[in-house]
This record gives C-alpha cells, sequence and structure tokens, in this order.
C-alpha cells in the first residue's frame, strides 16, 4: 500500500523566515495541533463499526466517506495512480520533488502567505511520491472546513513552481540525496532495486540522482502537474465530522478543476532478476542484507496465502522463523524481517537485516537456510494457527484513527479490492489452509537464488 509525509508545521529553518508571525498566534496554532494529535490517539472503533459509504459529487467525482462526530476533525487522503514510475529518462526525482513544491506558494499566496495561512488555520496538508503513485493528505478541524479545501485545492490544482522554492527544495533534497548515500541501509535499498530491475522505472531511485535533479527545470513540472494529477487516476477517502451533503460540493470545488484525464506514460510489468550478488564495501559498523524474489501482486488469487506464509516466515517481527534463528537463538542482529511488496508492475517478496561485519556470512546462510526450509516443509499447522490469530486480531489497529482510515480507504480502491474488503478480508485470512500456504511456499521459494545486496566492510 501508500505512506504520506506531511510538511505542516515547517522545519525550523524556515518558520524562522517567518519570524513576523506573533509568537502568540504560534503558541496557539501549535496547542490546537497538539489538541488534535491526543484527539487523534483517542479515536478508536471496530473495524465492523467502520460504514462506508460512496460519495459522488454534482460534477461526478467519488470519496468514500466515514462519517463520525465523535470529534470535530476532518482526514482527507487522495492519490492519483502513477508516481515515479512517470519520471522522464534522465529527470528521476522530478515526482518526488513536485511532492515538495505544491505547498511553495499557490493560487494568490505566495510560499510564506501560504504557509502562515496554514498555521493560522491549524491545517495539515503534505504530499508523497511513490512508484506507482502520487499521494496527499489534509487534516483539518471542522471549524475551519471551508478554509482548509480552499488551501487543498490551491495546491492541487494551481501551484507556482516559483523558481526560488524550485532551488530552495532542489537543494534540500540533493542534500538527503548526500546523506542517503552514506546510509547502508539507503545503498542496500537502492542497489538491489537497481540489480533487479535493470533497465525498468523501479531500477531507478524515486528521489533521483545529484545530476537527474539538477536537469529539472519549471517546465518539466509544470507539464508532469499536467498530466498526472487528474479526476480520472484520483482515489478519495474522506473521514470525519462531515455528511455526505457537504462532502460532495467540496469535491467539486477541491477537485474540480484538474483534468478530466491523465496523460501517463505506459510502464511495463516486470520480473525482478534473480540469482545476482553484489557486494558493496562500505566502512560501517554493521553489514547490511537485503535478499529478494519474486513476489505477486495484489490481484492475484495466491496473495493472501502469500501473505499469511510471509507472516510465518519473517513478517511477523517477534514471532517469525528469521527472528526466532536469527537472533533468538544466535543473536546475530536485533532485527530481521521480510514482507511482500505488490508494486503495480511486479511483485517482490523482500527479506533484511543489519548484523555485526564478521557474522555477515553467517546470518546470510541462516536466513537463505529458513527460505529453503519454508519452501520445502511449508509452515506447521500450530505456526498457521498463530498467524491466523494474529492477523485477524490485529487488523482493527490499522483504523484506529481517522487518518489511518482514510490511508486504509485509499490503499483499498487503489487496489480495487472492493468497498466491502474491509468486511471480507479476515475471512480470506480465515479461509487460507495449510495446503495452500505449502504450495505456494513452495512456488514462490523453491528453486531460486534470491538476489542480494550486502553493505558493509570488505572483510564481511
Amino acid at each position: 500500500m501508500t505512506h504520506h509525509n506531511p510538511r505542516t508545521p515547517r522545519a525550523t529553518a524556515q518558520a524562522a523566515a517567518r519570524a513576523d508571525t506573533s509568537a502568540a498566534r504560534r503558541g496557539f496554532a501549535a496547542l490546537v495541533t497538539l489538541t488534535v494529535l491526543l484527539m487523534l490517539a483517542l479515536l478508536a472503533r471496530p473495524v465492523h463499526a467502520t460504514e462506508i459509504q460512496r460519495v459522488v459529487s454534482p460534477g461526478g467525482i467519488e470519496a468514500w466517506l466515514v462519517e463520525d462526530h465523535t470529534i470535530p476533525l476532518i482526514s482527507v487522503d487522495f492519490a492519483f495512480e502513477g508516481g515515479a514510475t512517470q519520471d522522464p529518462n534522465g529527470k528521476e526525482g522530478l515526482t518526488n520533488l513536485m511532492s515538495t513544491l505544491l505547498d511553495e506558494g499557490a493560487g494568490d499566496l505566495d510560499s510564506q502567505a501560504y504557509q502562515t495561512r496554514l498555521e493560522d488555520l491549524s491545517v495539515e496538508i503534505g504530499f508523497n511520491a511513490g512508484r506507482d503513485s502520487f499521494s496527499g493528505s489534509m487534516k483539518t478541524l471542522t471549524a475551519n472546513r471551508d478554509a482548509a479545501f480552499d488551501m487543498l485545492s490551491l495546491a492541487i490544482t494551481d501551484p507556482h513552481f516559483d523558481k526560488d522554492a524550485i532551488e530552495r527544495m532542489r537543494t534540500r533534497l540533493i542534500a538527503g540525496i548526500r546523506n542517503d548515500s552514506r546510509d547502508p541501509d539507503s545503498v542496500a535499498s537502492e542497489r538491489w532495486f537497481a540489480a533487479a530491475f535493470p533497465g525498468h522505472p523501479y531500477g531507478r531511485r524515486t528521489e533521483g540522482t545529484e545530476k537527474t535533479l539538477a536537469a529539472i527545470t519549471r517546465d518539466d513540472l509544470v507539464t508532469l502537474h499536467k498530466h498526472l494529477m487528474a479526476r480520472g487516476n484520483l482515489k478519495i477517502a474522506v473521514v470525519g465530522a462531515i455528511d455526505a451533503k457537504t462532502l460532495g460540493p467540496l469535491l467539486d470545488k477541491t477537485f474540480g478543476k484538474l483534468p478530466a484525464k491523465a496523460e501517463l506514460v505506459k510502464v511495463p510489468d516486470a520480473t525482478p532478476k534473480t540469482g545476482v550478488t553484489e557486494n558493496v564495501n562500505m566502512d560501517v559498523p554493521q553489514a547490511v542484507i537485503r535478499l529478494g524474489l519474486p513476489g505477486l501482486k495484489r490481484a492475484d488469487p495466491d496473495f493472501i496465502p502469500a501473505y499469511v506464509m510471509n507472516h510465518i516466515l519473517g513478517g511477523g517481527s517477534f514471532s517469525s522463523r528469521l527472528y526466532e534463528e536469527v537472533r533468538e537463538k544466535r543473536g546475530l542482529a536485533y532485527s530481521v524481517w521480510s514482507y511482500l511488496a505488490p508494486y503495480d508492475h511486479a511483485g517482490i517478496l523482500m527479506a533484511g537485516t543489519g548484523t555485526r561485519s564478521d557474522s555477515a556470512g553467517e546470518t546470510l546462510k541462516i536466513m537463505e537456510e529458513q527460505i529453503a526450509r519454508m519452501a520445502k516443509d511449508g509452515p506447521t499447522a500450530d505456526e498457521l494457527k498463530k498467524a491466523k490469530s494474529y492477523l485477524t486480531g490485529s487488523y482493527a489497529l490499522r483504523f484506529d484513527t481517522s487518518g489511518k482510515i482514510a490511508n486504509q480507504l485509499v490503499g483499498i480502491q487503489m487496489e480495487n479490492l472492493g468497498i466491502d474488503y474491509i468486511n471480507k478480508r479476515n475471512d480470506l485470512i480465515e479461509a487460507v489452509t495449510l495446503d495452500d500456504v505449502k504450495r505456494v511456499a513452495k512456488e514462490l521459494l523453491g528453486g531460486k537464488t534470491p538476489t542480494i545486496v550486502t553493505v558493509g566492510r570488505a572483510a564481511s
């Protein structure tokens, strides 16, 4: 599924640039924000109590709504199909750069005025670029509802892309890329995707490189905005103190000015390469290990059995086989994990850990042994029972705040799982049999050599 990065309130340096803002007003905004966070933490509801309404605006824009007047808060999540895969060759990082600029001046407000207005309203707006989608979110108190939707509309439909903001954000992103180049986890992930998806958009950094970011122009941003952000590839979820009658016109006001259809570059399906091994020399105390195999797309009928299998292998942090063998029995790592990533054009099963450089070989061997063991024998009946119990029992935790509910609903829409998926999901988990898991484990893990990347001292 898509994750958001709200950027309001701003970092200290940017806040300092607005020194004319009174301390009293800032203090009030901070107090309101803390109050909102507290209310979010207290908002909990069972999954079965989440009634989802399909709302269609007068202009034909659809959103899923969970109406809840428990607290005076509204959360909005939305996503456009097509993310960093839409970056032109040589201008990787374009979509990510755009995500930092939509709230840096819009409509008749320059960057400082826009950010000041958000703070006055205690509104949070943020955007995020993923591989397959471009997403955003907004949170507001109901008292500021109309003004908040106005601010979101400006950012989405009328961003400035001012030269000074472009250069400021470009500089910040380049600094982040330089920091990532010294971070073994970031390097391992980058090199793994490059090795697994050569020549495919998935093999490129979502953030781009210093060179590609330097090549991006304002015209590139304007073109991307026009082609990517359209009503036809948009999914929306709204949660909180608002009814369907009120929401409909606000959807048109916020998103109605966008083009009807996106102009997306076609992205080919891909299968990650296997059997590639790369060792990256870096003078760091711990060696980082990433290994991966082809996985499944979300629409595959075997995805749920594979999801349960992965929980037993490495997805259930403190109960998984990888955790038991690598950490509990041998103390080789603090954390070891695996996950299924169902992208739009490929599926992967990734595992990883960090360990002492002199233990990297042993740790990698144990991880590969556990993958082979799962492929050969599958899980036990007791492991399956415990996995089902955890996965069904913990599902409600994805819906314990309005923001989480909105995020989940957008993800369900993006994956075309249906408006009734929340009610069906646990039944799908319970329907998985031991034979299902054994079969899927053998098909996914058996007879395949993972692509492996290690980052650490050469001796490891």
